[in-house]
């Protein structure tokens, strides 16, 4: 991390989720699964899906607009938007812009990241950054995803998996001692072609994944992203408590991308801490990419769990390969 001059936080939280909700038992009647296979591989009993006719950016709409009611600021006040998304609605123009003028936020830069899962400790890292160097004083994050539009519900493999939510978190000046403080981020592309999603190139190897038809939607190694994300997020973990001496007993909550229960599992095993530091969510929503850290962050808040001073790491792994990790002690 770049040393500052400014302490950087989130000052303000906001999520939203569809009303629509897609339980296991819904799944059965579309594919060759059940409830029971299903929460025992995943740990997911519904998930929230986005009506066809409504765009994505909507949700991230109604997310920032509870992000800036909490953190007691106008649209206005925002200097710097980013979302975080794999599943726009346009290539162009961005969600970000598409959001800034629903909101009227005249004042900001705007722009999306593409990190996969990870997009959103990537924004954070990314916003953190021009804060601290005085480029902009507040920014606007928002995690938004429909990735019930590029699922194949053929497939069960991955269906089962998939919800639409966004989760957003206003960043500004914090007091010294709060904030975000440390920061660490990694790729491998060499590994990317484990998760994909095609767009505007299909190659012969990407057609014959998809044995339905659906070219579009999303394809995994299942195997090679269990392996991959169990170490990632524990090794992640450590890596940003290590750079900061800290024990991580010392941490109040850890908030994981959520995308398996047993990837969780796995990893707080190997990090020897109990699940009672782990606010759940995907047993509702099921993975929700990078909108699921900033979903969780604000569910607990709102149910009184997360407290001024607390000490948490924000950890996520995702498709390209990605992964990253954030410690903060927290300041609203």
């Amino acid at each position: 991390m770049t040393k500052s001059t400014k302490r950087v936080g989130i000052i303000g939280t906001g999520s939203f989720v569809p009303e629509k909700i897609l339980t296991n038992n819904d799944l059965e009647k579309i594919v060759d699964t059940s409830d029971e296979w299903i929460i025992k591989r995943t740990g997911i009993s519904e998930r929230r899906i986005l009506d066809d006719e409504t765009p994505t950016y909507t949700m991230g709409i109604e997310a920032a607009k509870r992000a800036l009611e909490d953190a007691n600021l106008n649209a206005e006040d925002i200097d710097l938007i980013i979302v975080s998304t794999e599943t726009p609605d346009f290539m162009s123009p961005s969600m970000a812009c598409i959001i800034q003028g629903a909101i009227g936020a005249v004042n900001a830069t705007a722009f999306d990241i593409n990190a996969a899962c990870t997009g959103f400790i990537y924004s954070l890292a990314v916003a953190q950054q021009f804060i601290a160097n005085g480029v902009y004083k507040h920014a606007l994050l928002i995690g938004c995803e429909g990735l019930s539009r590029i699922v194949d519900w053929k497939d069960r493999n991955t269906c089962i998996l998939f919800g639409d939510a966004s989760g957003a978190v206003v960043l500004g000046e914090v007091e010294e001692g709060y904030g975000i403080l440390d920061t660490f981020l990694g790729s491998n592309g060499a590994e990317g072609m484990n998760i994909t999603i095609p767009n505007l190139y299909l190659s012969q190897e990407e057609k014959e994944k998809r044995v339905n038809g659906k070219y579009n939607s999303i394809w995994m190694d299942g195997k090679e992203v269990f392996k991959f994300a169990v170490k990632a997020m524990s090794a992640a973990t450590m890596h940003v408590l290590d750079k900061l001496n800290m024990d991580i007993n010392e941490l109040d909550f850890i908030f994981p991308h959520q995308a398996n229960t047993r990837i969780i599992d796995g990893a707080i095993k190997k990090l020897g801490i109990t699940d009672d530091k782990i606010h759940y969510i995907i047993n509702k929503y099921g993975n929700i990419s990078s909108a699921s850290i900033p979903v969780a962050m604000d569910e607990a808040k709102q149910e009184g769990k997360l407290k001024r001073g607390d000490k948490i790491v924000l950890v996520a792994f995702g498709g390209g390969l990605t992964w990253g990790s954030i410690a903060v002690k927290w300041f609203k």
